[in-house]
């Protein structure tokens, strides 16, 4: 199916973050972080890969390959070193591997790695591939307990996703490159081929610095990969600007109905109304925060996401994988330290650690600043994305200019 988005020419605007498209616009009371990235949080490595070429299939037709993987390491040593964490579903038509774990145990001791659907299980494997070639014994053996966390959204109106263009080795290389700096946004990682509200999708990511008692503060950040909406829905701070321009394009095929291209976009326009119709995609979001959080205030956590989604016009559509994992870096728990042929701890003995968490009571504004990350950064995707040629057509960018012209009487 060819898709497209028909918006009122104005001025070409480079892409941009929507704090600097709209420096106006109120996100939140609380201050981003200094990359006001999910790097902000001390200790997450990030590395976002796009693709657009396979080896295994040099005779893919141009625009045909699409997809990518977004690695997230909550720690450099996530291997032996758990985070605490907690898993919200708001729609269930949708993947993360490794959630049962993590719901039973509170535990996060796995890379977290995002793509596109049919990736699933090469990145699944590429998380085992980087464990064996670091931590095998000396035979080859495997003693040690891991779950990889993988979770998807589809991308197959850009990307041929019959040609398995994700490979284990994507993953290994992202483990190893992973880094602390911003995190690249728009056609990136395993965004790149993704869709939202019918504009060009993709990653987005958003920090925010909450202060503490006794002078410290705490940073709690969002990453998502945003696949999901109808155009009519999409909204800037309540503003109704996917409607303005829906009907927009509308009002213009209307008044030219002679006009061969607005008719040709006009058949397009039908299309993307049906398609919206039929299916609502999927986000994946991922908090996390250097605050001292257990695993049920982490669920809590990841639950304020959807506060931040429906800001910007997400609903969960029955179709509609949105799944949400909040992780925290403020405690180390130990992990395999009980294996088959080696016990540093008695499995038979319960013993005491010690953990640090925040008073319920005094939660609040981490569940805000939670909400306002995820709404920054979804509005960051869309914001940051390049319109596209692939698979099943041609997909714009939402026009920056026309969402600036359209803000004014907003702001």
């Amino acid at each position: 199916m060819s898709t497209t988005t028909v918006v009122a020419s104005s001025a070409k605007m480079p892409r941009q973050r929507v704090r600097e498209l709209l420096p106006m616009v109120y996100l939140g009371r609380y201050t981003p972080g200094p990359k006001n990235s999910l790097t902000d949080v001390p200790g997450v490595l990030v590395s976002t890969q796009s693709i657009h070429e396979s080896p295994n299939y040099p005779d893919a037709g141009p625009n045909s390959l699409n997809t990518g993987v977004t690695t997230i390491l909550p720690r450099r040593n996530w291997f032996n070193k758990a985070c605490f964490a907690g898993i919200f579903r708001f729609n269930g038509s949708g993947e993360m591997t490794g959630s049962h774990w993590i719901e039973e145990t509170g535990l996060l001791h796995s890379p977290i790695i995002i793509t596109g659907s049919f990736g699933v299980g090469s990145a699944y494997n590429g998380i085992y591939e980087y464990g064996i070639r670091e931590y095998a014994d000396k035979k080859g053996g495997v003693d040690w307990f891991l779950l990889p966390v993988v979770a998807e959204t589809f991308d197959g109106y850009m990307h041929d996703v019959t040609k398995f263009a994700v490979t284990p080795q994507h993953v290994v290389k992202g483990i190893d490159e992973a880094s602390s700096e911003a995190v690249k946004e728009g056609n990136t990682g395993g965004g790149t081929g993704m869709l939202c509200h019918w504009f060009k999708g993709g990653t987005g990511s958003s920090s925010r610095v909450v202060p503490a008692e006794d002078g410290k503060s705490y940073t709690v950040a969002a990453l998502v990969q945003a696949n999901y909406g109808a155009m009519r829905d999409f909204k800037i701070a309540g503003a109704p600007i996917g409607r303005l321009i829906f009907e927009d394009q509308e009002r213009r095929i209307k008044e030219n109905p002679d006009d061969p291209e607005l008719m040709a976009q006009s058949a397009l326009l039908f299309k993307i109304q049906q398609a919206n119709e039929k299916k609502d995609g999927s986000i994946i979001i991922i908090l996390g925060t250097d605050a001292p959080l257990h695993p049920t205030q982490l669920q809590r956590l990841a639950k304020r996401a959807t506060v931040g989604l429906a800001r910007v016009g997400g609903w969960g559509a029955n179709p509609s994988g949105d799944i949400f994992l909040a992780f925290s870096t403020a405690n180390e728990l130990d992990v395999q330290t009980v294996t088959a042929t080696n016990r540093k701890v008695d499995p038979w003995t319960p013993s005491e650690v010690g953990i640090k968490m925040i008073d319920d009571q005094t939660i609040n504004a981490l569940f805000e600043a939670s909400a306002d990350a995820v709404e920054e950064s979804i509005l960051n995707a869309i914001c940051m994305a390049d319109s596209m040629d692939g698979h099943s057509g041609h997909v714009d960018a939402v026009d920056l200019g026309k969402v600036k012209e359209l803000m004014a009487k907003y702001l």
